[in-house]
């Protein structure tokens, strides 16, 4: 009986002492493993087994990439502007050991770290820099963080600043900055469209003289070559008349000077000053002047003798007079009608 009930303890120390050794490291962490106070290796994820007693589990550790929140701080930049800052850092751990036995408070450690050094950054920068360049704060921040945390097997992934808040009489401030900045670039943009409408305006005016001089001087030279054309006309319509008159035709004077009569009558018809012509312009009238005018050509022009004198007409021959129809008929006993 005795030897059944000391089979049983040592089955249930037994059973104890397999389950003391037997360790399941889960899906994303490591596990150190301590022998009498030191390390001596690390346990991957999966079903470990360990020396009851002697060895036992140090530090479990997050391999997973963590966020760390970091606190809002206020910061004076270079041009003394006073701004509260907060932000994110991301890491993650690549080595168990080195970040459970290099360093207390891994989190901790790097949130402080990232605290300091966001103070450096961006205390050696402008509010407007700080402002406006928030890529390179970040750039310098992760460049900074992450070869400080080397040393203790972490990795740091990203650093991201998330709010800057300027105090609220400098927000005013850069809102008026901003808002007579648009207001003088509308006045430039303005301005230049004027500028860019009188250009244009005036390069039509040009173009428009240049095109009316040209239409000037063209119709000029069109008149000037009409009106030589017309001299050259009445030059050689004077030249024939002329040569007519030396050849002694007498119907070529006749026509020159009735041709030149009328023309005369019809420009005082056509003055301006001349509203009504109060003069006896008859048809018998011109054509005895013409007449006249032909019996001074003939004169002139007519046949000479030997020495050079005019030969006297001939006398027109006699043509009996008709006689004005008596009322009372004709003497053979006509009645007038």
């Amino acid at each position: 009986m005795d030897a059944i009930i000391f089979a049983a303890i040592v089955a249930v120390f037994g059973i104890m002492v397999a389950w003391a050794g037997i360790k399941t490291v889960p899906q994303g962490r490591e596990f150190t493993v301590e022998r009498f106070g030191r390390y001596t290796h690390t346990l991957r994820p999966g079903l470990h087994f360990i020396v009851p007693f002697i060895d036992r589990i140090g530090a479990k550790m997050n391999m997973m990439e963590t966020v760390l929140d970091v606190p809002s701080q206020e910061i004076i930049t270079k041009d003394n502007a006073m701004v509260k800052v907060d932000g994110v850092v991301f890491f993650q751990v690549l080595d168990a050991a080195r970040a459970s036995y290099e360093v207390n408070q891994l989190q901790l450690a790097i949130l402080n770290l990232t605290m300091t050094n966001i103070r450096t950054v961006m205390g050696s920068m402008d509010l407007d820099e700080l402002l406006s360049q928030r890529d390179r704060i970040n750039g310098q921040l992760l460049h900074v963080v992450d070869e400080a945390t080397q040393p203790w097997g972490v990795k740091v992934t990203r650093i991201e600043i998330r709010d800057i808040q300027p105090p609220r009489d400098l927000v005013d401030s850069m809102a008026r900055q901003m808002k007579a900045e648009r207001e003088r670039r509308a006045l430039i943009l303005e301005a230049e469209g004027a500028r860019q409408s009188a250009i244009l305006k005036a390069e039509g005016q040009k173009q428009a003289a240049i095109l009316e001089a040209e239409g000037r001087r063209e119709a000029a030279f069109r008149d000037a070559e009409a009106r030589e054309r017309e001299a050259q006309a009445e030059a050689e319509a004077t030249r024939m008349v002329s040569d007519a008159i030396s050849a002694g035709n007498v119907q070529a004077i006749n026509y020159f000077v009735a041709q030149q009569y009328l023309t005369t009558f019809k420009e005082f018809a056509h003055s301006p000053n001349q509203k009504i012509l109060m003069m006896p312009v008859e048809a018998t009238g011109i054509i005895s002047t013409l007449g006249g005018l032909a019996e001074l050509a003939r004169d002139a022009f007519g046949p000479r003798d030997d020495k050079g004198t005019p030969r006297p007409p001939a006398p027109p021959a006699s043509r009996p007079r008709p006689q004005a129809p008596s009322p009372w008929g004709d003497n053979n006993g006509n009645n007038a009608t």
